[in-house]
């Protein structure tokens, strides 16, 4: 991680603000960098120029929350980068100082098995996949890296054939793993799953520089099974309070549509295969 964590979130995220997003006109002046000036993030934030740059530079380092606030409203951050900015003030109180132990109690077990009309598994904050029902498994089924969502995303072969929108689900997953990371992580199988992503994948590596933070609730996503075909799965996530850091997702169909006859299809081979 960067010794600079809060210059570097600034800086990204200031580089991907357009002038017109915060009522700037660009009046024709060609622009040498992408983004909002850091005059003009200083002067909509009402803080001077250098105070700014400093912060950037990593020069100053305890900004108020009067500031942050402004800047989180210049930048048009959404609530979960809101609260990831004041925790890149405050990282000391919010380090992860020790790999979680992911522990998932067979009644949970057993609840996940008992999900049959749905597609069902829990990840940790890795997005390891510990644990999914027959219907999950038949998704998942003979898809390389599957046992992690971002290695099967971005360094599998088979990422960009399951994911149908892969830009879309792939900025997001990246904008999670960000979040669930934290403003500072010590915990090393987090971070080795960083490196590996990084040095693995140029397009993991372009949107980790973003600084883009999510905390996921739901989302549509668009699959591809090999056997079923396209799927459409309305994905909820829910955290489980007997397991921290572990998140249950839920992918159903809408009911009637060619996406529900599809993953019929796929619970019919889920149960061949049982």
């Amino acid at each position: 991680m960067s010794g600079n964590p809060l210059g570097e979130f600034l800086r990204a995220r200031r580089q991907l603000t357009v002038p017109g997003q915060v009522g700037l006109v660009d009046c024709g002046v060609r622009r040498r960098t992408p983004g909002l000036r850091r005059e003009e993030v200083a002067t909509l934030a009402g803080v001077s120029t250098d105070y700014y740059v400093r912060l950037e530079q990593g020069r100053e380092r305890n900004p108020s929350d009067q500031v942050l606030e402004a800047l989180a409203r210049v930048l048009q951050l959404e609530p979960a980068a809101v609260e990831h900015l004041h925790n890149l003030v405050c990282s000391r109180a919010h380090k992860n100082t020790a790999a979680q132990i992911d522990r998932l109690s067979p009644e949970i077990a057993q609840f996940l098995h008992g999900l049959d009309h749905v597609v069902a598994f829990v990840v940790n904050r890795r997005f390891d996949v510990l644990a999914m029902n027959p219907l999950a498994a038949a998704q998942f089924r003979g898809l390389e890296g599957s046992d992690n969502l971002m290695r099967l995303h971005f360094l599998s072969p088979d990422g960009r054939e399951f994911y149908r929108e892969w830009e879309k689900e792939a900025r997001s997953k990246v904008a999670q793993l960000r979040a669930a990371a934290g403003p500072v992580c010590d915990d090393p199988s987090v971070l080795d799953l960083i490196e590996e992503l990084r040095n693995g994948s140029e397009d993991f590596r372009r949107l980790w520089a973003r600084h883009d933070v999510l905390i996921k609730a739901h989302e549509s996503k668009e699959l591809h099974h090999r056997v079923v075909g396209d799927l459409t799965l309305w994905s909820e996530s829910f955290t489980i309070n007997s397991a921290p850091g572990l998140q249950l997702i839920i992918g159903q169909a809408q009911p009637g549509s060619p996406s529900a006859a599809a993953l019929a299809r796929l619970a019919a081979l889920a149960a061949a295969d049982m």
